[in-house]
């Protein structure tokens, strides 16, 4: 027979402790969620992509997108805010995908970092237009 030495444990083991979620956290998990809406050619400002592309092609910079280019958060305790600056494909509606974004990214963030989205600012800062290539395209047939 074993006898409990007294020691008393409170509550279940997953509630022991706490978890903190950093900011790049929270906007890598917004920025993924807004670029799986259809309708949302990218995310940044046209400015904001430039410098990103040319940063890409630097030796030892890392290799893809930033995940986290156009997307800024405000991460408490248990709630969070997200700003988010897109660029849309011409002909979708502006409004029915800034809808669409706004509630991928908040199941997407209260699902994986347990935080309340309290808003989901939007500022679209351009369409991509069929005709226009990217600034990346365009640079590569110059060189």
């Amino acid at each position: 027979m074993t006898e409990n030495s007294g020691v008393k444990h409170g509550g279940s083991p997953g509630s022991r402790g706490r978890t903190s979620v950093a900011d790049v956290v929270v906007e890598k998990i917004a920025g993924m969620a807004a670029r799986d809406v259809l309708g949302v050619h990218a995310l940044g400002s046209g400015f904001s992509r430039s410098m990103g592309s040319m940063r890409e092609r630097m030796p030892g910079t890392g290799s893809g997108k930033s995940v986290t280019r156009g997307v800024s958060v405000e991460v408490g305790e248990v709630q969070a805010a997200i700003d988010l600056e897109i660029v849309v494909d011409y002909g979708v509606s502006i409004t029915d995908v800034a809808s669409a974004v706004r509630e991928n990214v908040i199941s997407a963030v209260e699902r994986m970092a347990g935080r309340e989205v309290v808003e989901v600012n939007i500022m679209v800062s351009d369409v991509k237009l069929p005709d226009e290539e990217e600034e990346g395209e365009e640079r590569q047939r110059i060189q």
